[in-house]
């Protein structure tokens, strides 16, 4: 419907974005600099711009209008006015179509092309050139949207951390080969809360889908001319609006079914989100929302060359998260993932950047300070990454409380260790109980250190026991881009073998290393098919590789080998809910006895002798026994006992004492063995976890 008004009325600063009231629309734009901004509707295919108003009012910054009668549904897009000076951060073109911050929903891809640069591309002057053409035909337009959705009958999950597991999948890839799913729906979000979906993550055990990012994001130029695509998605357009790829049917809300039905399983949804940059790039990127709106507000710049970005994230640009309303845009964000579409957390990609000041990162940032004491974050989970890649750009935790870290050195340590890697048996033991030397301060809780083996970015678990080379040759980086120290081992032959035994040993040392993820204190993350053994064939940067190199292959799991280790890992998941022990709430040290003379932690070697400085010390230990132990609440005490051999050779342990009945939950040489009655010593094959309890009423 074409707008019947002939200007715009003042309207409100607040909210942001385009807010329908059931009489009209209500637009609001932050922009400090601007000396105009104008509206552009356009009719429903959003080829042709049927309508131009200029926003009446500036109010503490914001620019606003009220335009009587108009719908959700309406077509919208920004012209800024103001000066083009890239020598004082300032890049303002009317003749370039601006995305609206905020907007909601969107029509319409991206067109690749020089229009959509502030500048001539090709001239001689560079980015201070000025570009007169329109790129409103290139660029997608906001949709006004009226957001309805009944959650008065949702109950989140709420699961506590010390109990949580995380999955980590990507939403189009988990369901897109789900033969199950009708065509139509796989790869979507209403494929997420599919039966099969949900029956295999809770007989897995997961109690938390962590997806990757699912914002609205840009098909990068570069990919998409050597036939490619951006598969991952770390590249946002729009901070509110979900990702239209994703969608089966053209209503938002089949997002929202889906949280509601996966909250109903038990099971939360936490988002990948990435607030650290955008997808305009550097200086000499496009100019598609906030680079035309406000560039030397949203962005950091040289302070003393202001004509160019900060790269702080290696992506070309840098949002400057310690001003106010940049934090306000991301905040808003935040909450209205959480209240329209029942989020339950958010990982931030390259989290250190949010805490990025003019002096360098601070834990006390103004966005950490929001976050924190919001009403509606602050219950959130919120996991960060603690790195990105500028000066002092590794902060491993440093966060502060309230907030969960990816650790990296959890990861490296434990494939140092299982590759037998020497004089890892120290860093293990740190590991395994929580990292408490980077996390124990402010009331930090073991759940701050999220620990994995493999994430999105990188070799699978599969392929970590495979590959000792990165293989990506189909990426068209001349195998150049990705992780060139994975420190993995392919066990005698690089990729694929019909050799049973290093087949057997590649099995074993995958079990183990499960073993050993689910038996440390700390949050545990899963990735999406490393319970089968999804594999990426070698690729360990798969972020453009939109096909079957990045989708789970379910026929893989169907497998028996990928049955065999669903179903170890799921018993892994089990032990870690059923024994309190393995999922302890704090830090244990050694130093606290929860009763009958042992303590709430210990470590032996294979002969059941503590350890001492020098065997800590010792390059070429491979062995090594952990006895966790906590008082019940009825009681009894439970002792869990790991023991780890990552030698060539079999072992014999000499269990410490107490001497009583014990006996074997799970081993990783032998995935099918039962709980097993055992003495006072046991045989633990090469590269092998076995965990123990011992079997008592009322003691140890």
């Amino acid at each position: 419907m074409r707008p019947t008004a002939d200007r715009l009325e003042g309207g409100s600063p607040y909210p942001l974005g385009a807010t329908f009231d059931g009489l009209g629309v209500n637009f609001a734009v932050f922009s400090a600099h601007a000396e105009k901004i104008e509206l552009c509707v356009f009719e429903p295919t959003g080829k042709r711009e049927i309508a131009r108003y200029t926003l009446p009012e500036w109010t503490d910054e914001v620019w606003h209008g009220y335009l009587p009668d108009a719908r959700p549904g309406l077509l919208y897009g920004y012209r800024a006015y103001g000066r083009y000076a890239p020598e004082e951060g300032h890049r303002f073109n009317p003749n370039k179509l601006l995305l609206d911050p905020y907007a909601r929903r969107l029509s319409g891809p991206i067109k690749w092309s020089d229009v959509l640069h502030g500048y001539p591309v090709r001239g001689r002057r560079a980015d201070l050139g000025f570009d007169k053409r329109d790129s409103a035909p290139a660029m997608p337009k906001a949709i006004v949207t009226s957001d309805a959705f009944d959650w008065s009958r949702d109950v989140r999950p709420n699961t506590p951390w010390s109990e949580t597991v995380i999955y980590e999948a990507h939403a189009k890839g988990l369901t897109k080969l789900l033969d199950l799913v009708p065509p139509r729906e796989r790869g979507t979000f209403a494929a997420l809360s599919h039966p099969r979906v949900i029956d295999h993550l809770k007989r897995l055990g997961v109690t938390a889908l962590e997806l990757l990012p699912i914002h609205a994001f840009t098909q990068d130029r570069f990919l998409q001319e050597r036939g490619l695509r951006n598969y991952w998605g770390y590249n946002t357009l729009s901070f509110f609006a979900p990702e239209p790829g994703y969608f089966s049917t053209d209503s938002h809300d089949e997002l929202r079914l889906a949280v509601r039905r996966l909250h109903a399983a038990g099971i939360e949804v936490i988002l990948d989100v990435v607030y650290n940059h955008s997808c305009e790039g550097s200086e000499l990127g496009p100019t598609l929302s906030w680079r035309g709106l406000d560039n030397a507000t949203y962005y950091r710049l040289v302070p003393d060359q202001p004509r160019y970005c900060i790269n702080d994230t290696g992506t070309g640009n840098t949002f400057k998260l310690d001003h106010a309303r940049v934090i306000q845009m991301v905040a808003d964000s935040l909450r209205y993932w959480a209240t329209s579409f029942g989020i339950d957390g958010f990982r931030f990609d390259l989290g250190l950047t949010l805490g990025r000041t003019d002096t360098g990162f601070d834990p006390s940032a103004g966005f950490f300070d929001v976050l924190r004491q919001d009403p509606i974050l602050g219950r959130l989970k919120l996991i960060t990454e603690p790195w990105d890649v500028g000066m002092g750009g590794y902060q491993l935790g440093n966060f502060p409380p309230g907030f969960a870290e990816w650790n990296d050195k959890y990861r490296d340590t434990v494939r140092g260790y299982w590759r037998g890697d020497p004089g890892k048996r120290g860093d293990l033991a740190a590991r395994l109980s929580g990292s408490g030397d980077l996390f124990d301060r402010r009331a930090r809780r073991p759940w701050a250190s999220v620990n994995f083996l493999t994430s999105h970015d990188g070799f699978t678990l599969a392929d970590l026991v495979s590959y000792e080379e990165r293989h990506n040759e189909a990426n068209g980086e001349n195998n150049n881009d990705g992780h060139d120290n994975n420190i993995s081992r392919n066990w005698g032959a690089e990729g694929p073998t019909d050799d049973e035994g290093i087949l057997k040993t590649r099995a074993t040392v995958q079990r183990s290393m499960l073993v050993t993820l689910l038996a440390s204190l700390g949050t545990p993350m899963l990735v999406a098919g490393d319970e089968f053994g999804r594999t990426q064939h070698g690729n360990n940067n798969a972020y453009c590789q939109d096909n079957e190199i990045s989708w789970l292959d379910w026929e893989q799991a169907d497998s028996p080998e990928g049955r065999s280790l669903f179903a170890f890992t799921s018993r892994l998941i089990a032990l870690r809910k059923t024994h309190e022990v393995l999922r302890s709430a704090n830090f244990l040290y050694g130093q606290d006895s929860p009763g009958y003379g042992i303590n709430d932690i210990e470590w032996w070697d294979e002969r059941g002798e503590t350890m001492s400085p020098d065997d800590w010390n010792n390059p070429e230990g491979r062995a090594l026994v952990m006895r966790r132990a906590v008082a019940l609440e009825d009681g009894r005490i439970e002792a869990l006992t790991l023991l780890m051999n990552a030698s060539e050779d079999a072992i014999t342990f000499t269990l410490p004492a107490p001497n009583s009945d014990r006996e074997v939950l799970i081993d990783s040489a032998q995935p099918d063995l039962e709980p097993t009655p055992i003495g006072d010593t046991y045989e633990v094959q090469a590269h092998a976890a076995v965990l123990i309890r011992r079997r008592a009423d009322k003691d140890a």
